[in-house]
């Protein structure tokens, strides 16, 4: 969460930008992100030549010499960041414009990969030197405040903090899920170093970023120290679809800024014939979007027949299934009306979960989660695909706090239940998939607690309903109240208190 100076100081370039005549949203992150981008390879390239230095390998930098640019050969240090920071604003527009923003559309010399596909029909389109000069300074002092923070993913919460102002102008129709929600999916679903993830509608590949910052933290050695997993987690581990082509290249970029070299980002409609993918991912993240409405001449087939419906929160259920090999696991964020509608099409979904495959979760999240920008309630939805059943009992957990107030501010409270519910769920796992050594009994809870288990056969009764209203119980406490003639003694007394008050003041005059 993006607050106080380096919230002003966004807040400040994206004035900049206003006043320089580029009022497009989209626009302006795409601006903003390439740029961050220069900046983050100047960063990255000084800090592998002084890895390289202390551990005595080789290193060849992409500055190193003549760079080849078009027709042109340069010095390859005056596309340093660091370098052309310091030019006059004319200079710095000249390099910028005909040197630097050709050489990083051509970086990667891997023309079928995720950020060269989506490179090729960037524009650079910051109009005048001035505003070039203005927003690589402000950009230098936002940089500069995250320096300050460097436990955190700044960067990360700065794209977030971005993102949100296009949900702020009403442009594009998006809204981002918080990186805590998603930060919190991950760690439920603990990713394993062989893992293939998906997530079929990625906008800027936040799950597939915090998967792999999650890896990176609680499987370096295994990943990092082994040539064959190394070479997975960079080139054969992430896949992402979207079909905003913007969406696609930003999240291009904020997957290879976060480490990973290749991801599979890749322009495709999802729901449609488009996408064969089937029995492919061992783990599928996603929040698809909710209450669209499609044409069934537009929706693959083989979808409609588990449940036939224009509703693509349904439509994607049924997606994930069919892309989940065996033994995949999903985790993914739902509207509330997937958990009770009572169309043939919700009650089909709910039963294809159930009967034919293994559901194990189901949290409820507050309607506050996704302010300012949405108010719509949602649950969390956990399966593995099996085939052949596997649902004895359901766990259900019903949220009340994220960490954040529950209006339009969403300012940091103490309230939090995101740590139990990892820790509750990860302790029902088999040991060595992900389980926490945590002393939680949560078949023993009653239903009146946060999180309870709900046997299969009671939800088969109530018409596959996964709504926690169904099945939680409140606990009704009684409350004594005095009896009438003390209320009224209680009344009488103070009734003779305020005489004697008036009576006093009237003295007074």
């Amino acid at each position: 969460m993006i607050t106080g100076e380096l919230k002003n100081k966004i807040d400040s370039l994206w004035d900049v930008f206003a006043a320089g005549g580029l009022v497009n949203p989209l626009d302006v992150i795409e601006q903003i992100t390439y740029l961050m981008f220069i900046r983050d390879l100047d960063d990255a390239d000084n800090l592998r030549a002084k890895e390289s230095a202390m551990l005595g390998l080789p290193f060849q930098s992409i500055f190193a010499g003549e760079v080849t640019v078009g027709e042109r050969r340069v010095d390859g240090n005056s596309l340093k960041w660091s370098v052309f920071r310091d030019f006059p604003a004319g200079k710095m527009y000249a390099t910028v414009q005909e040197l630097v923003f050709p050489f990083i559309k051509n970086l990667d010399g891997q023309k079928d990969s995720a950020y060269s596909k989506y490179m090729d029909d960037a524009i650079f389109k910051l109009p005048t030197p001035l505003l070039l000069s203005k927003v690589v300074d402000a950009l230098d002092e936002i940089y500069a405040l995250m320096a300050k923070e460097p436990g955190k993913d700044v960067r990360g919460d700065t794209y977030e903090y971005l993102l949100n102002k296009i949900a702020q102008s009403g442009l594009n129709g998006q809204f981002r899920t918080p990186r805590h929600i998603i930060r919190m999916m991950v760690d439920m679903m603990a990713p394993k170093a062989d893992d293939v993830i998906c997530d079929p509608a990625c906008g800027t590949s936040g799950f597939l970023v915090a998967a792999g910052d999650y890896l990176k933290e609680n499987c370096r050695e295994e990943i990092f120290f082994d040539k064959q997993k190394k070479d997975h987690y960079m080139n054969h581990m992430f896949f992402g679809y979207d079909m905003d082509r913007t969406m696609l290249r930003i999240g291009a970029m904020n997957m290879m800024t976060h480490g990973v070299e290749h991801p599979f980002i890749e322009y495709r409609d999802s729901l449609s014939d488009q996408n064969a993918d089937k029995d492919k991912y061992s783990l599928i993240l996603a929040n698809p979007p909710f209450k669209g409405s499609l044409d069934y001449d537009t929706v693959s087939a083989d979808l409609l027949k588990v449940c036939k419906t224009k509703k693509t929160e349904l439509l994607f259920l049924a997606l994930f299934l069919r892309m989940l090999r065996t033994g995949g696991r999903c985790a993914c964020i739902v509207p509330d009306g997937v958990l009770f509608g009572s169309s043939t099409a919700h009650k089909a979904i709910r039963k294809e979960l159930i009967e034919n495959n293994r559901l194990e979760a189901v949290v409820s999240m507050p309607s506050g989660v996704f302010k300012p920008y949405a108010g719509v309630s949602t649950g969390i939805l956990i399966f593995t695909k099996t085939g052949y059943g596997g649902t004895d009992k359901v766990w259900f957990y019903d949220m009340q706090a994220d960490g954040y107030s529950l209006d339009d501010k969403r300012t940091p409270v103490a309230e939090n239940d995101i740590p139990d519910i990892v820790a509750r769920f990860r302790s029902l796992q088999p040991v060595g998939d992900g389980a926490l050594d945590v002393p939680y009994n949560e078949a023993e809870n009653p239903r009146t607690a946060k999180s309870f288990f709900v046997p299969k056969q009671e939800i088969v009764d109530n018409d596959y309903d996964l709504s926690i209203n169904k099945y939680k119980k409140t606990e009704y406490k009684p409350v004594e109240y005095p009896s009438t003639a003390e209320l009224m003694a209680d009344l009488h007394e103070l009734e003779m208190q305020i005489t004697a008050g008036l009576a006093e003041l009237e003295g007074m005059l």
